[in-house]
């Protein structure tokens, strides 16, 4: 009797997201005209309230996301940011049983130990040179910053060892297994959502272009998917996600990649998208786009049809790399929803959380996301990305090896050569 009661205790408590309920076998639902590829989802009037409340929030979520862009660059991070403190909680919650956690005081807080070492060991490599950058006008702070930086390393290993050795001083007989489980959980979490999120900001510093178009191309898929399918939605996909259908997934695919080739060109245009950000700041930005983002003259002539009026077109380079990033979006990364939707089935739940109306969690909306965002980076390092040594590279490499003294040295020491050239060969540049 005791364990039963137990046992039903922890799985009320346990699951943060809407629990899927079973149909019985006697049960008469729309889903079964529906699996037959008889009836459309268009003729379930019971729908039209759901597609309300999902058009309220994703017009919410769309102008907010829309006014943090306009703010800029921190402000975007600081989204991704409450974002993956809001996935990790859902995602924490998941396994959570209280029966455990109350003969366990405070071992909820070495889930978070982890998440924020893992936070500061991230974005540490990837924003060094920003911060720097940042801090560079104040002597103290930049030395502060720049001995930081030098032994981030070894700080956020001694903050996962000192996680590690809190975590075996709290082994409590008898649940053994659960924490053991809540060791393995918390760092399959770090691995597979923190890791793969963390790369969206890498990618706004790139430049917002390369955070805001894949980004987009999963809201038009996700958009463009639910429309095709419930108006003329009929051949079920896959039976991980009973709702996706054929129809949906098609018409989704020539969306996107439509849309990716026409968005290029539209932000392409502007250098708020297109510039990187090298430091922390908000203020505007002005750069040399380079020739990725530079119209090119393209002459159709005899391609098109004597009839067709534009037989002169101007595109950005960038527009092709763009068809890629529209394929990736619209073939491969909605098996990052098939993903979320096995996992759920293998948790019994609808939805892994509900602050989200018609939309479910966070964690729901970002699986496609995350996919999408390690994907865009790749892209971007291996064909976009120039591999030879830039200033940028090279200064990153001195403000992270150099002490101060060292930098102020080399700075010293290549103003007498510059100045030595200047002299031998009456530079023009020198004047």
């Amino acid at each position: 009797m005791e364990k039963e009661t137990s046992s039903s205790s922890d799985v009320s408590a346990s699951h943060v997201g809407r629990v899927r309920n079973r149909r019985r076998a006697n049960e008469v639902t729309t889903d079964g005209n529906k699996a037959n590829g008889q009836t459309l989802l268009v003729s379930d009037r019971n729908k039209y309230k759901s597609m309300l409340i999902r058009t309220y929030s994703t017009v919410w979520m769309i102008g907010g996301f829309a006014f943090l862009v306009y703010m800029g660059h921190l402000y975007i991070w600081a989204m991704v940011v409450v974002i993956q403190i809001f996935m990790a909680t859902e995602l924490f919650n998941l396994l959570r049983k209280s029966s455990e956690e109350k003969q366990l005081p405070g071992f909820r807080l070495l889930n978070w130990h982890f998440f924020f070492t893992a936070m500061l060991f991230t974005y540490g490599r990837f924003l060094s040179r920003e911060l720097v950058n940042t801090v560079s006008s104040d002597h103290l702070l930049y030395k502060l910053v720049s001995g930081l930086i030098k032994y981030q390393m070894f700080i956020c290993y001694f903050l996962y060892i000192s996680g590690f050795v809190w975590f075996i001083l709290t082994l409590k007989k008898k649940t053994y297994k659960y924490q053991f489980k809540q060791y393995a959980w918390t760092h399959m979490i770090l691995l597979t959502v923190f890791a793969q999120s963390s790369f969206t900001v890498a990618n706004i510093f790139e430049g917002m272009f390369w955070f805001l178009l894949p980004a987009s191309l999963i809201v038009i898929n996700d958009i463009a998917a639910y429309l095709f399918g419930f108006f003329l939605g009929r051949t079920p996909l896959i039976k991980l996600s009973p709702k996706k259908t054929w129809e949906g997934f098609i018409g989704a695919s020539v969306t996107t990649i439509i849309s990716a080739f026409l968005l290029a060109n539209v932000m392409g245009r502007f250098q708020w998208f297109t510039c990187p950000r090298k430091d922390l700041s908000t203020g505007w930005l002005q750069c040399d786009p380079g020739p990725m983002f530079k119209p090119e003259h393209y002459y159709l002539g005899d391609w098109v049809p004597h009839w067709f009026p534009w037989k002169d077109v101007f595109l950005m380079p960038v527009q092709w790399h763009a068809l890629a990033l529209g394929l990736f979006a619209s073939i491969i990364a909605p098996f990052g929803g098939f993903f979320a939707s096995g996992f759920k089935r293998a948790f019994k739940i609808k939805d892994f959380g509900d602050s989200i109306p018609g939309h479910g969690g966070i964690t729901d909306r970002m699986d496609c996301q995350m996919v999408m965002a390690v994907f865009a980076y790749i892209y971007h390092q291996s064909f976009i990305s120039p591999h030879n040594f830039s200033v940028d590279a090279i200064l990153d490499q001195i403000l992270r090896n150099l002490t101060y003294e060292e930098q102020r040295n080399l700075y010293e020491q290549l103003g007498e050569m510059l100045g030595n050239l200047c002299k031998a060969d009456k530079l023009a540049a020198c004047l």
